[in-house]
């Protein structure tokens, strides 16, 4: 049987817990770890390693290499600077990574790699994009946790807003992963219930949406305050996709992902519904959108090319 091998490049907070969440719940048989820190990764790779024997399956972790990944299945980009997020603005990390990318890209395509790259690393739309276009790989191979993990905080809220289990609630979060995201009130259900039909009978269905589309945003900020990172909510998004892609779940799920005329926008990548599958993004998903949600949504976009027009010099 074919191992199942990934690789993590930059293990800082957000890397490491990745690594840690894939060989947890049993997805990976090996892992490599990129890192310019060579102590850094050599530390990393000693602690995944005591962990091996209490995990699901066995796993070979190893340091690698850019040049080294050919045989991946998938590559995580976890590339980043945390402190430069002091500011609250994910905008602030674009020129330390975007170097980093433009350097490390070229090298792992000429190693051979042909497989599948999510990206993490801020501004997560922007990067995507930007990985999407230096290794050339085909469309659905490169793409973002985007919206997927501002989604995860949408339903966290509905949930305890009104008593109802998460796997029972259908919403998301669109545009980008940043302040510029909105919420298609239109489409959230429970169980195949719309919001709009259950607010007219019950007051637990009737809060300020602005109010919990707010708390949604700016939930990373609020576990970034206190921890100077952010970790589980990000690599158990991580770890979903990569199950999905393993398993050809086919799943839907919001991801950072090429929009050629999804939506009527051409030319960026941002956050929607996504099908999921052994090929990466198979498919985008248009929801119903309002026509004022389809409004917010285009101003989200707007939003996403300004800040590319403003660095267009480095991209």
């Amino acid at each position: 049987m074919k191992k199942r091998i990934i690789a993590i490049i930059g293990v800082g907070h957000v890397g490491a817990h990745c690594a840690y969440s894939l060989m947890m719940q049993g997805l990976v048989d090996e892992l490599l770890l990129v890192d310019n820190n060579e102590q850094k990764a050599a530390s990393e790779c000693q602690d995944l390693r005591d962990a091996v024997v209490y995990c699901p399956n066995h796993v070979d972790i190893r340091i690698a290499n850019y040049n080294e990944l050919q045989d991946c299945d998938i590559i995580v980009n976890c590339i980043g600077k945390i402190t430069l997020l002091e500011t609250h603005d994910r905008l602030t990390e674009l020129n330390f990574t975007i170097a980093q990318i433009n350097d490390y890209i070229p090298q792992v395509m000429a190693g051979g790699f042909h497989g599948i790259i999510i990206n993490i690393t801020n501004p997560c739309d922007i990067i995507t994009r930007q990985i999407a276009l230096l290794s050339g790989l085909p469309k659905g191979h490169v793409f973002g946790t985007g919206t997927g993990l501002d989604t995860s905080r949408l339903v966290s809220a509905l949930s305890m807003q009104t008593g109802i289990d998460h796997k029972s609630i259908s919403a998301y979060m669109m545009g980008e992963h940043g302040d510029k995201q909105m919420v298609p009130w239109s489409t959230v259900n429970f169980a195949g219930i719309p919001l709009s039909a259950l607010e007219k009978k019950d007051p637990k269905f009737q809060f300020d949406k602005e109010e919990l589309k707010k708390k949604s945003i700016g939930g990373g900020w609020v576990t970034y305050v206190g921890k100077g990172c952010t970790e589980y909510g990000i690599c158990t998004t991580l770890a979903r996709d990569v199950f999905l892609i393993q398993h050809d779940e086919k799943r839907i799920m919001p991801a950072s992902f090429q929009l050629d005329g999804e939506y009527g926008e051409f030319g960026l990548f941002a956050g929607v519904p996504c099908i999921i599958g052994q090929n990466g993004v198979e498919q985008v998903l248009e929801l119903p959108l309002t026509e004022a949600e389809m409004a917010e949504f285009h101003s989200c976009c707007e939003g996403l090319r300004h800040n590319m027009t403003l660095n267009a010099t480095i991209l």
